[in-house]
């Protein structure tokens, strides 16, 4: 689960542990003595060899290694290239100690290794990502379900629950089974399983999928579907199926060394052939040894790493969390973008968008939904502000319902005119009606708040400019609510999930880029065909399941696109896990965010705009990077080997070591320009 942190600490361990070594190898150099001028005391010749061989051993350990696992498996990459080049240089200078060369490399080999370790420490935590995502999955269960036995309630794992028990779920509990309501009803909000906005009214003898939340009333349950049977084990399969079949792409770095092991082998054996072939044998070992030492990819190994730290870090500052660094360079090339509809491209709250009626409808409908739980009484008072502020008065002694008094003026979207400033109302006598509604006395007046069942109830009939204006709502998706005074239809509520102002900004801002816009969700079409409409994507797709999320991403891959899929729910997670970029709005659900390559903090879809500002600046400064530490190589290594001899030009061997030194310097200091990147959204 943790294999990428447990690599990258390793490597940190090494690389500090390396460096404190490496330090006084540098210090007691003779060539650096004499390049600073600084004389070093008889005794201490042994300094360098010694600590230079422990970096060797302990500190190069890990280049070795991946170095013998390359050539078994006959795929020359970073790891040989490296080793090739530490070795070399060690068993050069251990030639040099002990008399029979003059090739001293332990403080370019101490160098060598601190180098190549802080670039494998980089790359391994930028590449270190939480494969939570099942775990994230399991949490959604409650930890204890109410089992109903005949001598009451008893709590048990989730685990414990067999086909036939029944469970009580109380309301804000989550359901811990597959299963049947067999009593009661009430709203359960399956927004993170389905994508379904709206809580959706569950009674007697409707499914229920374990994870749901059960928003304002108990229900009970019998089970019949438990462990691997249920539908959130069905989605933990899909993600791990996803997840399995990603692309593992090798890094550009490595494919360049791969290149360049078999350049810098060739010109070595060139080189010592040539050499010896007119007869100077000690230049032959001396440009051999100096073509491979140098050869290592100082700048080859920090190129990608640098590049990808830096844009991992200058990221989270923006609020973009980068876990997967393959993810984030395939973005720049994504030809289609999947976004969820709720809470991606909405808010994923029920909003009042309208009113109809008397001016006091919306103000009468807060004061009587006050006490209620349900999301869409919520979604009212939170629309009528001032009614938020209300106070508790003492219960009356032939009422068991609290007194609320309720400040209430009118909303702004009444269809009234001019603002209407009414008294605290007093609201008695206050009942939910399962499925329909409630009632409540507000100011000694009759008040029912309810939906078309409520008006069949109470056989009531709204008027023709209400009737119309609640016919509009329904064909675009939206919930109508009516209120009722005293048996009359006062007035209507349309609620909707509200789009969020900077969808229509991020959907626009991708289609002039040329990349396909697609809102994908399990809510009704006509719902989503609204919010499409809204927004401005070129495509959507509606009333779909978890696995036809996962289908869908992985038809468009099949046409040949690069598909980036931005979503929030456990439903949305094996389209994350699937898509060539999941990306993950950071107040989404766990499961969500473990299945994404990338995470958004904040719930602004622009976020996804300063993912391809982010990749395609990261991609050019790789190209850089590389072309840099590259060109490099392709230029010293011949000079070391000599193919100006010639004209009396031979490259030493220190002078080598020094120049790729200076490409790590400028590689980094390249990666750094990437700090001046602008990621704000606007």
């Amino acid at each position: 689960m943790h294999e990428h942190s447990d690599h990258a600490a390793a490597f940190r361990d090494r690389f500090w542990w390396s460096l404190a070594l490496a330090l006084p190898v540098v210090a007691f150099s003779p060539m650096f003595a004499d390049l600073l001028g600084y004389d070093l005391p008889g005794w201490s010749w042994w300094i360098s060899p010694l600590l230079g061989t422990v970096v060797f051993l302990w500190g190069g350990a890990p280049f070795l290694a991946g170095a013998s696992s390359e050539i078994r498996s006959r795929r020359p990459g970073m790891m040989l290239l490296i080793a090739l080049a530490i070795t070399v240089a060690f068993v050069a200078s251990a030639l040099t100690t002990a008399g029979l060369l003059m090739l001293d490399f332990w403080w370019e080999l101490a160098l060598l290794v601190v180098i190549m370790l802080l670039g494998h420490w980089l790359e391994m935590r930028a590449l270190g990502q939480a494969s939570g995502a099942l775990d994230a999955l399991a949490a959604l269960l409650p930890d204890a379900a109410e089992r109903v036995t005949g001598d009451g309630v008893e709590q048990v794992p989730p685990g414990e629950l067999a086909a036939g028990d029944v469970v009580l779920v109380r309301s804000g509990g989550r359901v811990p089974a597959d299963g049947v309501v067999v009593e009661g009803g009430a709203a359960l909000d399956e927004s993170m399983i389905t994508g379904e906005s709206r809580a959706v009214r569950r009674g007697a003898g409707d499914r229920v999928v374990a994870g749901t939340v059960a928003t304002d009333s108990a229900i009970r349950v019998r089970v019949d579907r438990v462990g691997e049977d249920t539908a959130l084990a069905g989605i933990r399969r899909l993600v791990e199926q996803a997840q399995a079949s990603r692309s593992r792409a090798q890094a550009l770095a490595d494919r360049a060394a791969g290149l360049l092991f078999w350049f810098a082998s060739g010109v070595a054996v060139v080189t010592f052939a040539v050499w010896a072939s007119i007869g100077d044998l000690a230049q032959a070992v001396e440009r051999t040894v100096t073509v491979l030492v140098i050869s290592c990819p100082h700048a080859l190994g920090l190129a990608i790493p640098l590049v990808i730290a830096i844009s991992t870090a200058r990221a989270a500052r923006a609020g973009i969390l980068v876990k997967d660094r393959l993810a984030l360079e395939r973005m720049r090339t994504v030809d289609a973008v999947l976004f969820d509809k709720t809470g991606t491209l909405t808010t994923g709250r029920p909003t009042v968008v309208a009113t109809v009626g008397h001016e006091d409808t919306l103000a009468l409908a807060a004061a009587a939904e006050q006490d209620s739980e349900h999301p869409l009484a919520k979604a009212i008072v939170t629309a009528t502000p001032a009614s938020r502020h209300f106070r508790e008065a003492e219960s009356h002694a032939d009422d068991a319902q609290p007194t609320i008094t309720a400040s209430a003026p009118s909303a702004p979207h009444a269809a009234s005119t001019g603002p209407n400033h009414r008294s605290p109302a007093e609201v008695r006598g206050f009942r939910s009606l399962s499925g329909r509604g409630v009632v409540a006395t507000v100011d000694g007046a009759a008040v029912a708040v309810g939906g078309p069942g409520l008006l069949r109830d109470l056989d009531a009939e709204p008027g023709p400019e209400i009737a119309e204006a609640a016919r509009a709502w329904e064909a675009q998706g939206s919930t109508v609510v009516y209120v009722l005074r005293d048996g009359q239809v006062l007035g209507a509520l349309a609620l909707a999930d509200e789009v969020r102002p900077e969808s229509r900004a991020a959907v626009r801002t991708l289609r002039d880029k040329g990349i396909r816009t697609i809102m994908i969700t399990g809510d009704a079409r006509p719902v989503a065909e609204a919010v499409g409409a809204q927004v401005g994507v070129d495509e959507v797709v509606a009333e779909v399941r978890p696995e036809d999320k996962d289908s869908a991403v992985a038809r468009l891959q099949a046409r040949g696109l690069t598909v980036a899929m931005v979503g929030d729910g456990v439903n949305d997670a094996p389209a994350l896990a699937r898509a060539d970029v999941g990306l993950a709005i950071g107040a989404g659900t766990d499961v969500a965010i473990e299945s994404a390559g990338v995470v958004l903090a904040s719930d602004d879809p622009r976020a996804v705009l300063s993912v391809v500002a982010l990749s395609r600046a990261g991609y050019r400064k790789m190209l850089q990077n590389l072309f840099w530490a590259t060109g490099y190589n392709l230029l010293a290594v011949p000079l070391a080997a000599g193919v100006l001899a010639g004209v009396g030009f031979v490259l030493p061997p220190a002078v080598g070591a020094i120049l790729m030194s200076v490409s790590t310097i400028v590689v980094a200091a390249n990666a750094q320009l990437l700090r001046r990147l602008d990621l704000r959204p606007s």
